[in-house]
């Protein structure tokens, strides 16, 4: 049995910022040569890449945190169901919430997720879609 300590001390190294899924993105995107800002506080949901001159934004999510509807994302803890299941549906409310705010101040948004970064072709081309700026 998993004691209060070490639970305490596997939730504290739960990032939200620099996250390894975030990383490859950042990585993947300089790469193509965009340039970005991360984490703007002024943004409603503090987007993880914003690319003001094109008023775009990209947020990362974790498939679990967020509850992606892919394997890892579907998935719910045995111990303490009910709190998880919680915890899981108010984020997709804020996220969801979060979007529509940045769309009506006229930003254009884009999700990927966690389980999307395996294949980095695809990615490189969905990113690219987004983030070519038509005259």
């Amino acid at each position: 049995m998993e004691s209060a300590a070490i639970r305490r001390r596997t939730m504290q190294a739960v990032r939200s910022e620099n996250t390894q899924p975030e990383m490859v993105v950042r990585r993947l995107v300089h790469g193509m040569g965009f340039r970005f800002r991360l984490h703007r506080k002024d943004l409603p949901g503090k987007p993880d890449l914003v690319f003001p001159r094109l008023r775009k934004v990209v947020f990362v999510h974790g498939c679990f945190w967020h509850g992606h509807d892919c394997a890892r994302g579907s998935r719910v803890p045995k111990k303490n169901r009910d709190y998880w299941i919680k915890k899981v549906k108010r984020n997709q409310e804020r996220d969801r919430e979060t979007l529509a705010a940045l769309r009506t101040f006229g930003w254009k948004t884009t999700v990927l997720w966690e389980c999307q970064l395996r294949n980095e072709k695809r990615l490189e081309t969905q990113l690219s879609k987004f983030l070519v700026r038509l005259v």
